[in-house]
């Protein structure tokens, strides 16, 4: 079995993985996230669930208006979201194509704002916020893929004496190719709101794609399948967490924003899994819940030097979920006997967590903390509460008595081989 997935299905994983689109959105996102973490921190400072600290804020300022600071850091992060991921996007995929990578993302969010709606005020409806992600990530990758083509062609360039600065030349080549991408999606903005009555089409496309795809993600199952992705691609030697990183990151960003409004109106969050509640819950240590592995290997391979060593090393990467040490030096990697474990664990803890929150043992994930901030803290952040970090604690656990019986056996199958090699070596000899 191993055989087949590493000669057959590991090689189209690693394509995935590096294929260029989906490294662009996934690059795209990582992008913004100093603003996911300022915009979560803006949040936390509105809705610290301290009864004196809101009373003390409530002393200073009468009638709340401190949390118009918060506000507006919220409105300058997550309300902008889809706006900056279109910019962001296009940006990264230009840039592979080694072509004009800020005119492609100045295009892009040309392109996805004739898909906006604008009130007297200026941009109203979901065209700014989080709403409109899914179409953002569309357009700009279609956007760049017609600009970056159009930009090459000799027919489209309008040449300029060469006394022209070079930065005038360069506006002026990417002319016609701007005229004629942003043109199209007009074109098709106009037809589709003439002809299917959508005055509204990012708001209609929420309705109806984005948000009942969010809930259909939102379920157990869901949540099993982005657990296992990971860790199998892992085992084969490939990053699981790019591969599956640019769709984790399409359904956080909305699913957060959406706990944090709910959170902050005194309603229940509506999303169980994102991003923070993998990052808190289930990748502790990194893919696998290896924190709990590390800490196997201490307690009952301390005769093992290899396992020491690693252990010893992979230990302070681990405390701020880098894994990569323990992968290879263990390794983990195309190892049949920590195979079994390493799947499973993310499953089991991950379902632990699922559940906790389903019945209102926990609060849901609210802020989208840093995912290299220390296991425990991460769950008390994500969740604003100190049973985040109770859950964390719980996991940890559970994921060392897993690891336990198979870090044992893994430690005596090593030591066997380490025999049979030195009785090889020393038949070698003789012969």
């Amino acid at each position: 079995m191993f055989k087949f997935f590493e000669e057959k299905f590991v090689p189209v994983a690693a394509r995935i993985g590096n294929q260029r689109h989906l490294v662009a959105v996934r690059d795209g996102f990582l992008a913004l996230m100093p603003l996911t973490i300022v915009g979560s921190l803006a949040v936390l400072f509105n809705n610290l669930p301290i009864k004196f600290y809101q009373t003390f804020m409530d002393s200073i300022w009468k009638d709340e208006t401190w949390t118009q600071w918060g506000g507006n850091m919220w409105n300058a992060t997550f309300g902008m979201m889809s706006i900056f991921l279109a910019i962001t996007i296009a940006y990264n995929l230009a840039k592979s194509y080694d072509k004009d990578p800020l005119g492609a993302g100045v295009i892009s969010l040309a392109a996805y704002m004739t898909f906006g709606t604008f009130g007297e005020g200026g941009i109203s409806g979901l065209t700014s916020g989080t709403g409109g992600i899914f179409i953002a990530i569309i357009i700009a990758l279609i956007s760049t893929e017609i600009f970056t083509r159009l930009l090459g062609n000799p027919r489209m360039l309008i040449k300029m004496p060469d006394s022209v600065p070079p930065a005038v030349s360069k506006s002026f080549a990417a002319l016609f190719p701007a005229i004629i991408t942003i043109g199209l999606f007009a074109l098709v903005r106009t037809v589709i709101s003439n002809t299917a009555d959508m005055p509204d089409i990012i708001s209609s496309f929420y309705a109806t794609v984005q948000a009942p795809f969010q809930s259909l993600t939102n379920s157990w199952s869901a949540g099993v399948i982005i657990a296992l992705v990971p860790v199998f691609f892992w085992f084969f030697g490939v990053h699981g967490a790019n591969i599956i990183e640019p769709f984790m990151q399409t359904i956080n960003i909305d699913s957060v924003a959406a706990n944090m409004k709910a959170v902050s109106s005194g309603l229940e969050a509506p999303y169980i899994i994102t991003k923070p509640f993998f990052d808190a819950f289930v990748n502790m240590g990194g893919s696998g819940t290896s924190l709990a592995l590390i800490v196997a290997m201490f307690l009952v391979a301390r005769k093992n030097k290899q396992y020491m060593t690693v252990g010893k090393l992979s230990a302070a990467p681990g405390l701020f979920n880098i894994n990569e040490p323990l992968l290879f030096g263990l390794p983990i990697i195309l190892n049949p006997v920590l195979f079994i474990p390493f799947i499973i664990t993310p499953v089991v803890v991950m379902s632990i967590a699922y559940f906790s929150m389903k019945f209102g043992l926990v609060p849901k994930t609210t802020i989208a903390v840093p995912w290299t901030t220390p296991p425990i803290l991460n769950g008390i952040l994500a969740t604003q509460s100190w049973r985040g970090g109770v859950l964390s604690i719980v996991n940890l656990v559970v994921a060392f008595f897993i690891y336990l019986p198979f870090v044992a056996m893994a430690g005596r199958v090593q030591k066997e081989e380490l025999i049979l090699e030195e009785e090889h070596e020393e038949q070698v000899k003789k012969d």
